[in-house]
């Protein structure tokens, strides 16, 4: 098993990186520390951005008819306790689709969440309190 952490700040996730683990046979392994051991990689890290990278883009038409289609905001959607009280005094629902990071504010309550937020579907990763992701639990896709 190969555990990759492309930081290491005792700070809360940023926008910038999610941690992963992968496992790898052993064979895959050796070549990517061959890599590196060339000096064609820094690290086993940076061997796996690139290859991902390079993946992501030779299927980005793949992505782009998707985001289309499904109507996916790209990058950071940051959702504050204000726009989600202009929905409820609206009285819409949101349906939220992001392909990135979604940063539900700490002051948003699971009440209020569970009010204004109709669906949330998150490709990437999610930043709530734990109570408000147990409020929406049957809303996440």
């Amino acid at each position: 098993m190969l555990d990759l952490m492309p930081r290491q700040r005792p700070v809360a996730r940023t926008a910038e990186s999610e941690k992963i683990t992968i496992n790898l046979g052993c064979v895959d392994l050796g070549h990517v520390d061959l890599l590196v051991a060339e000096g064609v990689y820094g690290n086993r890290t940076d061997f796996i951005r690139t290859a991902i990278r390079r993946e992501i883009d030779r299927h980005a038409e793949i992505t782009r008819q998707s985001v289309a289609r499904k109507k996916v905001e790209l990058g950071l959607r940051s959702i504050d306790r204000a726009e989600l009280e202009e929905a409820r005094a609206t009285g819409r629902a949101l349906d939220i689709r992001v392909l990135g990071l979604v940063s539900i504010a700490s002051d948003v309550t699971p009440d209020l969440a569970r009010e204004t937020i109709a669906s949330l579907e998150v490709l990437g990763s999610l930043q709530a309190s734990p109570a408000v992701r147990a409020a929406l639990a049957d809303r996440l896709r």
